[in-house]
């Protein structure tokens, strides 16, 4: 976690300006600090209270923008650590699957931009491990509680943690019934009730600064037609985007995103929302051998990461979006790791430091490759970025 954080810090204010979605959302955070009224009401308030609070501790510039969400990447690390420790039992497959994720740019990226993206995937994949912790420890009902408020908080950062925590809520209710001594032994409603409810409260508990708005305040009347005012303008038809890409394209890394390429102090510079190709492409191998072996073994460790990545990407075929954006497949990537690390340990069972390690090296290759336009380091020109461009829709 702290190596994850300290290579998400460098060179995090090579733009100092808001880009991309940062737009909408930094000075949502500043409307909060101010109290003035609703705005962005979209979206869930959590996330833009971190980055609310980033900037009351680090001012109202890029660090406040920014350290939370990286604080949010290093957080994600950790927590797909934990899950890999969990299903396997083994420090080298945890370690790889961490490490691939920190290298397959989607987490890098995104845990160096003001959006809501990054907090929702931390706390959703920490409620997850903390959920797996649960099943054999001796406080479990107590953790139980807690993964409920992370999934709380996750959804109150972005609704696109919903379908996650459907599938944990499913996952704990179907585990409680087939097995008593799981989760401290508790019933499945007895065990549902202690996740579910305390997410509710911690979802609803962040709304509580839009009581105090100057203008527009949230009554006790007023937060239930709210959400589906939120879900109204979520669901709103939107304008032809240039980079607006299809579900199917997304786990194929066909249509990538500029979140920022334009001259900044002088010299070009960019930020590609791209997939690591080997973890991207190879995590659709991983995927596919996951839940073929995994049925056929009745093998939970291979199963699992095929779960969580479907829990993440299935709803976006059948929600009500017009358009899609590649970021949307966020969540999904972030379960590939897992997938890649999870065959890797079932294929070499006689030496297992070698697979996991070569798709890390591989990862961590084309990381270093194509750092310069993910992390907006100076290009040479405005037409630098060619040398990256592999397939001829990612320009």
């Amino acid at each position: 976690g702290a190596a994850a954080e300290m290579l998400l810090l460098v060179g995090l204010a090579r733009d100092p300006r808001p880009y991309f979605d940062e737009t909408h959302y930094v000075p949502a955070a500043q409307a909060l600090l101010a109290l003035s009224g609703p705005t962005n009401i979209e979206h869930p308030l959590f996330a833009k209270e971190l980055i609310a609070a980033g900037i009351l501790m680090l001012g109202d510039n890029a660090w406040g923008w920014r350290v939370p969400m990286t604080l949010s990447g290093a957080a994600t690390v950790m927590a797909l650590f934990a899950i890999g420790w969990q299903l396997w039992g083994n420090i080298r497959p945890a370690l790889v699957a961490a490490l691939i994720a920190l290298t397959g740019f989607t987490l890098f990226i995104e845990a160096r931009v003001a959006m809501l993206d990054g907090p929702m995937a931390a706390l959703a994949l920490g409620g997850v491990a903390v959920l797996l912790a649960a099943a054999t420890a001796a406080r479990a009902q107590r953790l139980v509680v807690l993964s409920g408020v992370m999934f709380g908080l996750a959804v109150a950062s972005k609704w696109a943690a919903l379908p996650w925590f459907a599938v944990a809520a499913v996952g704990l209710g179907v585990a409680t019934a087939q097995q008593r001594a799981l989760f401290g032994g508790a019933r499945p409603v007895a065990a549902l009730a202690r996740f579910i409810a305390p997410a509710m409260l911690a979802y609803f508990a962040t709304f509580l600064p839009a009581f105090f708005y100057r203008t527009d305040p949230l009554t006790l009347a007023t937060i239930l037609p709210f959400q589906a005012d939120m879900y109204a303008r979520q669901t709103l038809p939107l304008p032809s985007h240039p980079y607006q890409s299809s579900w199917w394209s997304w786990p194929l890394d066909l249509r990538p995103i500029w979140y920022l390429y334009e001259p900044v102090d002088g010299v070009e510079r960019g930020v590609l929302m791209l997939g690591n190709p080997a973890v991207m492409w190879g995590g659709l191998v991983a995927l596919a051998y996951g839940a073929v072996a995994g049925a056929r073994r009745r093998s939970w460790p291979l199963l699992a990461p095929v779960l969580l990545w479907a829990g993440a990407y299935l709803p976006w075929i059948i929600i009500p979006k017009k358009i899609g954006f590649f970021y949307y497949y966020y969540g999904a990537s972030l379960c590939l790791p897992l997938a890649i690390a999870g065959m890797a340990h079932a294929l070499d069972p006689h030496d297992r430091r070698r697979l996991g390690w070569i798709a890390l090296g591989i990862s961590a290759g084309l990381f270093a490759w194509f750092y310069p336009i993910l992390s907006a380091a100076a290009l040479d020109n405005d037409q630098a970025f060619l040398r990256w461009m592999w397939l001829a829709s990612w320009p």
